[in-house]
């Protein structure tokens, strides 16, 4: 798809006449940043269209968080089919390539897939390298590692391929990258070049993005975590504190570790809010970051 810039206004009463551009036949996909507004727009697409609705998100997988994460409401799966929410333990690793098998199936038919996670959306155009599943003893040394030595002391072990490749400030993906060449004896960069050939090319889809104005979408921000607050986020929170662990995945909700604290009285409330604020906006900051560097040949929505 050629890159293009289109102004996209939601709050306009033409909303029918504002998605015409955007292909009936083809599968669509929807990448943005948190609160940008893209399950609105999936919603919309599936009504207009009979479209399934496929989650690329790697938080709203889990089941233990569907409040905090944003996912889809009772009343909107029950108003048009959706696939791939909550369906994953709050114990279990979920990976991209997990991702991309499950999605696998669902593209048999008219789908919009939607989510702020741009690896997903990356495996399912550009392939995604098979490589082998890390060993719990690996992972376990990792994990011990990266708690002592940090991850500098993980990257200065990496394959020089990968090390120039990576994100030397992404602790995740330089664990991930340490763990693939302590199982495999093979660099991360080694495998992603023999990576197979996508699933759904850019060329078979008409990809969006995305891209709000920062002040409208900080604005949003704050005032979904306010109303996740009223919808019942902090019980959600207290469901998940008995054994909250936040080395899983699934702990990485943005919001959860700060309302975990105030559950735990080691801050109040306020506090927590405006750090699961600060954490939410900052996220959105990253994500905006990559889609900029990675998404450069999808059209752009710009927003509001």
């Amino acid at each position: 798809m050629s890159q293009n810039r289109r102004r996209f206004n939601r709050r306009s009463g033409t909303r029918a006449m504002k998605l015409d551009f955007i292909s009936r036949e083809a599968p669509v996909l929807i990448a943005g940043p948190t609160a940008s507004g893209k399950s609105s727009l999936a919603m919309e697409l599936a009504a207009r269209d009979g479209r399934l609705i496929v989650n690329a998100d790697a938080l709203q997988v889990y089941g233990n968080w569907r409040i905090l994460t944003a996912r889809p409401s009772p009343a909107d799966e029950a108003a048009q089919p959706h696939a791939l929410y909550g369906h994953i333990a709050r114990d279990q690793t979920y990976s991209v390539g997990h991702w991309l098998r499950d999605v696998t199936p669902l593209l048999t038919r008219p789908v919009v897939v939607v989510g702020g996670t741009g690896l997903n959306f990356t495996a399912l155009t550009r392939g995604l390298a098979e490589i082998p599943d890390t060993p719990p003893k690996v992972r376990s040394l990792a994990d011990a590692r990266i708690a002592t030595e940090g991850r500098a002391a993980l990257l200065a072990e990496l394959d020089p391929e990968t090390a120039t490749r990576i994100d030397p400030l992404n602790g995740v993906r330089v664990q991930r990258a340490w763990e693939v060449l302590q199982a495999t004896g093979r660099g991360l960069a080694s495998w992603q070049d023999d990576t197979p050939a996508p699933l759904l090319p850019m060329t078979s889809a008409e990809a969006l993005v995305l891209r709000p104005e920062v002040d409208w979408l900080n604005a949003r921000i704050d005032r979904r975590f306010n109303q996740m607050l009223t919808e019942g986020a902090l019980d959600e929170a207290r469901e998940n504190l008995g054994d909250w662990n936040p080395k899983l995945p699934s702990s990485r909700a943005i919001g959860a570790p700060e309302l975990i604290a105030h559950l735990r009285d080691e801050t109040s409330l306020e506090t927590a809010i405006a750090g699961a604020t600060l954490a939410s906006r900052q996220y959105a900051k990253r994500q905006r970051t990559w889609f900029r560097s990675n998404m450069l040949g999808w059209t752009q929505l710009s927003l509001p």
